[in-house]
């Protein structure tokens, strides 16, 4: 009996095994339908192996700069961003046409922007997607993805302002006036008046740790006297 038990799971072992040997050279087709499906599934990990099958088995397949932008659509729904940003980079290089490459320039602005839903956190990546779109809009400047880039252009440049002053008035806490100067000196958004920004709402357990943009939990530790540290080089000479 212990005998037909083994031989019987061994049996099942080489068969699912053998399922997975039989998972190759497969016509191009193939590929694509099972990567279709598995994207609208939400199994991207099954979708990009059968995208990896389907790139390394035909590599001149007309399939796969469909394939390649569906793959980067995936990601960016799935919050993937930098997932997505690499599959557009791959379509502009080996695929893209004019007007493809002009969508797929568009779609690499808006992963960037999306994967800012805290812009306080990122300073940096604010900056990357702005050059990007200052690209974007000498490159295509009469492109009808103009007016979503401007809108994404429009708050990335408030969120950067909003920061700046975050910064600034944190230096002038800690008794720095030449840190915040240099902070609001960095391009300052002075199509709008300060007074007039709504700042977004701070969720009450980030504010326990970010502070609401003025002030932080810690800020009775900060020293109320000037310090010979905190001063500017100037004034402390």
């Amino acid at each position: 009996m212990r005998t037909w038990l083994i031989a019987v799971t061994a049996l099942i072992f080489l068969s699912g095994c053998g399922k997975e040997v039989d998972e190759f050279n497969k016509p191009a087709e193939y590929w694509y339908e099972k990567m279709v499906t598995a994207v609208s599934n939400g199994n991207l990990e099954k979708a990009d192996s059968y995208f990896s099958s389907l790139q390394s088995e035909h590599i001149s397949s007309p399939f796969l700069s469909e394939a390649t932008m569906i793959m980067a659509q995936a990601h960016m729904a799935h919050e993937e961003y930098l997932l997505s940003e690499h599959f557009l980079d791959e379509y502009i290089r080996r695929y893209a046409t004019p007007e493809g490459r002009e969508y797929a320039e568009f779609l690499k602005i808006k992963a960037k922007f999306l994967a800012l839903p805290h812009p306080g956190r990122d300073q940096g990546l604010i900056d990357e997607t702005l050059r990007t779109v200052d690209v974007f809009k000498k490159s295509y400047p009469y492109s009808t993805y103009l007016p979503l880039v401007k809108t994404m252009e429009t708050q990335l440049q408030l969120a950067r302002g909003v920061l700046n002053e975050q910064i600034a008035q944190l230096y002038e806490r800690l008794g720095k006036p030449k840190g915040s100067a240099y902070y609001r000196a960095i391009a300052p958004v002075t199509w709008i008046n300060s007074n007039e920004i709504v700042y977004a709402s701070v969720p009450w357990y980030r504010e326990m740790f970010e502070g609401d943009g003025t002030s932080s939990w810690y800020d009775f530790m900060i020293p109320k006297t000037r310090s010979v540290i905190s001063m500017d080089d100037n004034e402390s000479k």
